[in-house]
């Protein structure tokens, strides 16, 4: 099995390519630009075996994506690969619809000319999977869930911009007739995840003594999915998910904003003492332009047809987590170096302030 798998330098993506080449034995083929959140350090425990490969290019380059597919000759496509914070998308959109719908539709493109090369069983088994996010869908209110049919409603320049690529995706599996499958998500947490992000950022700035910013009150609700059981999930979506499907990815794990960051000031009291209470550190702040309420994922088709479950709930999955940053400096330090946890996303007012 050969799997080419785009943003396979990321947080999630790397964490595929981890899954594939160390529990599945499959050849893998990243291929990453390595923008400011891709790190090759997140691969060190597969660089040197023999099924891994690391191509650096942009999926924006048709060029290089055809000669990628004709060289690698895939089986199976998992695009990963994204602009993905949110804050940054509000300053700097023209990032996100340059790498999240034009890249996509250059992937889609190159993927299309060389599955319309292949011939018996090699075209008949070839798939590609779309990965994106459960903020297509927009909001939820107190109640329900996001399934698969839920209307989009995107807020942000990130998740129009994703909305946009889930489109052309399934467009091009309607149009085209080629094996696409797309799986939207719930918002992934775990080892490896760049520290601009709510949870690496709370630990960070915990362990250092740093104000612990919380947008609004905290009450925006998100569901959290440890991301290794999310690369488990993306293998089997693309494996035996229904052409033209969409599958989505929650780990039925709703929280508070503000209830996470307290159960990370909990755990760091317990495995970091020497700068309790952490909860001392929360500072609330104006709150992002655009945030929505709540998102929750409705996982059961996935489970049910597909018989995929996470294997960790919030509480493992966290004090995993908060374990591994206080382990592995030597991952994270050197980013934080470029990026010193500093808010992002701020909109100037009228008075340019």
């Amino acid at each position: 099995m050969r799997v080419l798998v785009t943003g396979g330098a990321g947080f999630i993506g790397s964490a595929v390519v981890r899954h594939l080449v160390l529990d599945k034995g499959y050849e893998v083929l990243n291929v990453d630009k390595l923008t400011y959140a891709g790190t090759l350090t997140s691969l060190a425990s597969v660089e040197a075996n023999p099924l891994y490969r690391f191509l650096k290019a942009d999926i924006c380059d048709g060029q290089a994506m055809a000669a990628a597919f004709a060289s690698f000759r895939p089986n199976r496509v998992m695009h990963l690969a994204a602009e993905s914070h949110v804050d940054r998308s509000i300053t700097g959109a023209k990032d996100f619809v340059e790498t999240n719908v034009l890249g996509s539709f250059t992937m889609l493109e190159s993927a299309r000319a060389y599955w319309q090369g292949l011939e018996g069983v090699e075209k008949e088994s070839f798939r590609f999977l779309h990965v994106s996010t459960d903020e297509v869908y927009g909001s939820l209110g107190d109640d329900g869930l996001f399934t698969e049919t839920t209307p989009y409603d995107p807020s942000s320049p990130y998740s129009a911009s994703k909305a946009a690529s889930d489109h052309l995706a399934k467009a091009w599996e309607r149009t085209y007739g080629m094996p696409i499958v797309v799986s939207n998500c719930s918002n992934n947490y775990g080892p490896f995840h760049f520290p601009e992000k709510l949870i690496p950022l709370m630990i960070i700035n915990a362990l250092e003594g740093k104000p612990l910013p919380v947008y609004g009150q905290g009450v925006n609700i998100r569901d959290w999915l440890y991301v290794e059981d999310h690369a488990r999930a993306l293998d089997i979506i693309v494996e035996r998910g229904r052409i033209g499907e969409t599958y989505n990815v929650g780990g039925r794990n709703e929280r508070r904003n503000i209830d996470v960051v307290t159960r990370v000031c909990a755990l760091m009291d317990e495995l970091h003492p020497a700068g309790a209470p952490h909860d001392k550190l929360i500072q609330y702040v104006t709150d992002r332009p655009g945030h929505d309420a709540r998102y929750a994922i409705d996982a059961t088709k996935l489970e049910t047809e597909l018989g995929w479950k996470a294997q960790e709930n919030f509480d493992t999955g966290i004090e995993k987590t908060v374990k591994w940053y206080l382990e592995n400096r030597w991952w994270w330090e050197p980013l934080r170096k470029g990026y010193d946890g500093s808010r992002l996303g701020l909109l100037k007012t009228a008075a340019g302030k």
